[in-house]
């Protein structure tokens, strides 16, 4: 079982990647990973803290006996097709899903948030998105319900998948073999979860310095038409 620290850090011993890895073993990982990357019920789960905590069991041979190219190659598939589930799902659905209602397992604001994130970068959103959590689990829906051009799509979705399947978990076998490192394996993991949740923590710091700053009836009125512009966007596509 993971150290207390380490559970204080990563929540719930069912949500923490060294519970998940010796529990459910590479098979675990890959569905997670392909849960989290483009199904909606994905977003809650480990991303980058499981793929380095994978690269560490495998550099000590714990939980995980499988040789590294073949346990990044399993990862990068699986976030590849993840994507790609993502992508096929928004495009089926469509604009309806920004008229979903909220549920304990759905919610809005990160469907219009990876919405922001994709109109602001672009076909790069796939790639960046990759490292940043809850927006890669929307993000690639969203693709599919701004029919983004597949092809593109898919070449961006493949650089992604190999980036951060690949990268962090090779990341996580190097850097688990310097004795510093294993040594402090439970901050290690605090400062990825940290690093992670960054960029959610400034959009909402971000988020609350504008509400006290408050809005006018003007500004109000101009966000809610930018709104509707973006969903009658989305309809007409």
């Amino acid at each position: 079982m993971p150290t207390p620290i380490a559970s204080l850090a990563l929540g719930p011993d069912w949500l923490e990647p060294e519970w998940l890895i010796s529990t459910f073993g590479l098979i675990g990982i890959l569905v997670i990973v392909f849960a989290e990357s483009g199904l909606l019920i994905g977003f809650f789960l480990p991303g980058d803290s499981l793929l380095f905590t994978t690269g560490l069991l495998v550099a000590d041979g714990q939980y995980l006996r499988y040789p590294l190219w073949l346990v990044c190659l399993l990862i990068t598939v699986a976030a590849i097709a993840g994507d790609q589930v993502g992508y096929l799902f928004g495009r089926k659905v469509g604009p309806a899903l920004f008229r979903r209602p909220n549920s304990r397992l759905f919610k809005q604001e990160n469907l219009l948030k990876a919405h922001d994130f994709f109109e602001k970068y672009g076909a790069r959103s796939i790639v960046l998105a990759r490292f940043v959590p809850i927006v890669r689990t929307f993000t690639p829906i969203v693709a599919g319900v701004s029919r983004m051009n597949y092809r593109t799509f898919v070449v961006y979705n493949v650089v992604g998948g190999v980036l951060w399947g690949t990268g962090v978990t090779v990341l996580g076998y190097f850097l688990g073999q310097i004795p510093f490192v294993k040594a402090n394996i439970e901050y290690i993991l605090i400062g990825i979860v940290a690093i992670s949740v960054l960029p959610i923590a400034f959009e909402l710091l971000r988020a609350w310095m504008a509400a006290r700053r408050g809005t006018t009836p003007q500004e109000r009125a101009a966000a809610e038409e930018a709104i509707r512009e973006t969903r009658q966007h989305l309809g007409e596509h």
